[in-house]
């Protein structure tokens, strides 16, 4: 396989598609918003200009990498796509909406791929006609750096396409690892009530944002603390897995935290609305 769609230019969608190009796939990034695209590009230049800098890919690498990408706002730019890889709004509607348009558009053997955190692959698959070639693929942000993907096998994943996805990911020099769905698959499962934890414990007056990153970061050797992780994802993001935890598994031990239900209320929604358990200025 060497050619990709995906679709959804915001940070996770960039990124995928960053990845992709790098890896030599010639690859579609598609947005139904042109400045989202912008923007997404904007994001992969920047990015691929600091690996130029660092010595990750040379001066000729990158225009390569840059001269395999190409934009739309249409779908139909995925009708030739050997595999399409959704990075959406978290939200159902949306995804089922897409997989049915996809699987329209797109031939028969195309692999159909959701970058989805918490939304069933089943679920999904059933707004298609090709449940046996649907897949989860969940990079991890941010997606040039960080090396795990879980790939997720809905009730109908034939074993043909697990396989062709695992080896996908390790040409995307990534670490593929395989789970079953589930809500919140694994990585979400064990992150997100952590996190919602942190958060009760800033509501309840226990400590301070800093002040409970500080210890996670010092007692438990994490790299960045939980809110602050929190902030880097989205808590709109953080918020709507808690919910699909939740609905799915239990509605009391997930119950998302008062206050993180009363930011993104108030749209402080962390690092990409400027306001979160942090201040940004970038």
């Amino acid at each position: 396989m060497s050619r990709v769609a995906v679709v959804g230019a915001g940070t996770m969608g960039n990124g995928i598609a960053h990845v992709f190009s790098q890896a030599g796939w010639e690859t579609v990034l598609i947005d139904s918003s042109a400045d989202a695209i912008a923007r997404g590009m904007g994001t992969i230049e920047k990015n691929t200009e600091r690996q130029a800098s660092k010595g990750v890919m040379t001066a000729s690498e990158r225009r390569e990498l840059l001269a395999r990408l190409s934009t739309s706002t249409s779908l139909e730019a995925a009708k030739d796509a050997e595999m399409v890889v959704e990075a959406a709004t978290e939200d159902p509607t949306t995804k089922f909406t897409l997989f049915h348009a996809l699987s329209r558009i797109t031939t028969p053997s195309t692999i159909l791929a959701s970058n989805t955190s918490s939304i069933s692959i089943t679920e999904i698959a059933k707004h298609t006609d090709r449940p046996a070639n649907v897949i989860g693929m969940h990079f991890m942000n941010p997606v040039p750096i960080m090396k795990l993907v879980e790939v997720i096998r809905g009730k109908e994943t034939s074993d043909e396409t697990a396989m062709k996805v695992v080896e996908v990911v390790k040409v995307l020099n990534k670490t593929p690892v395989e789970v079953n769905d589930a809500p919140g698959f694994v990585s979400n499962r064990v992150l997100m009530p952590m996190i919602n934890e942190a958060i009760f414990c800033v509501q309840d007056g226990i400590a301070t944002a800093a002040g409970v990153d500080e210890v996670m970061k010092l007692g438990m050797n994490h790299p960045i603390g939980p809110l602050a992780l929190a902030d880097l994802i989205g808590l709109d993001v953080c918020l709507s897995i808690m919910k699909v935890l939740q609905e799915g598994l239990d509605r009391e031990k997930y119950r998302p935290a008062p206050l993180l239900e009363k930011m993104v209320a108030a749209g402080q929604l962390g690092r990409k609305s400027g306001q979160g358990f942090y201040a940004y200025r970038d």
